[in-house]
């Protein structure tokens, strides 16, 4: 069957009928103005425009797109960079809000986290709240006598009871303060008479306030238990 002739080229050839009717009626191509060569000019633009246009768009139209591959099926899951176990791959997100070992996004305001003591920047002193004391483990009963007996045979040397107390004040005698005691006037029974002063004396000055009167009371109960063991190395000691 014998088609007609395209719309649009129809329409084309009536402008172009048209415009060259109305041109040549006024005088022939020879004729025209400036005005009218101008306006000549820019017809043939325009229409040369619309020609590219309708070109494109009958292209465009006589041309269908291939079909995709559909969304669930494994062709189409080959380049899908989303992560098929549901937690994503901890890398940061395209807004910067989020990810492992990342900054969240701008204006967030995170609530207050307990400091983990087992993380690696955990800071003790930036806490505030912390208190460094020294920490001197009690003096053992067998560690009494070897640490004590050299403080107090020097200070029957020198006879400054503020150097002895200062030594004291560093021990933790604990429940040992009556044995300490008792030591200490053992050592002056088998001394001399000026040893004896200046443990009277030292006696007084712990009085004041390393130890308690209760202490001192225990330790003269220990001595009178083991008097018999002081006679032996001082035979006065009763007396004494």
């Amino acid at each position: 069957d014998a088609q007609g002739p395209c719309p649009a080229a129809a329409e084309e050839e009536e402008e172009d009928e048209e415009g060259a009717e109305t041109l040549l009626g006024a005088g022939g191509l020879h004729g025209w103005t400036p005005q009218e060569k101008l306006l000549h000019e820019a017809r043939l633009k325009a229409k040369a425009k619309r020609r590219l246009r309708r070109t494109s768009a009958r292209e465009s139209l006589g041309t269908s797109p291939e079909p995709g591959p559909e969304p669930g099926s494994p062709q189409g899951r080959g380049h899908d960079r989303r992560s098929r176990s549901g937690r994503g791959r901890g890398l940061p997100k395209k807004g910067g809000a989020g990810g492992k070992g990342v900054w969240g996004a701008p204006g967030v305001v995170y609530g207050y986290q307990e400091p983990d003591a087992r993380d690696p920047n955990y800071d003790e002193v930036a806490q505030g709240d912390t208190v460094f004391a020294t920490v001197v483990p009690e003096l053992e009963e067998g560690e009494l006598e070897k640490t004590l007996q050299p403080v107090v045979l020097e200070y029957f040397e020198h006879g400054d009871t503020g150097e002895v107390m200062a030594l004291l004040r560093g021990l933790n005698l604990g429940v040992r303060r009556p044995a300490a005691l008792a030591l200490a006037v053992s050592l002056a029974l088998e001394g001399k008479a000026s040893h004896r002063e200046l443990t009277s004396r030292l006696l007084a000055e712990l009085a004041g306030g390393l130890v308690t009167p209760e202490d001192t009371a225990q330790a003269f109960d220990t001595m009178l238990r083991d008097l018999p063991e002081l006679r032996l190395d001082t035979p006065d000691a009763p007396q004494v």
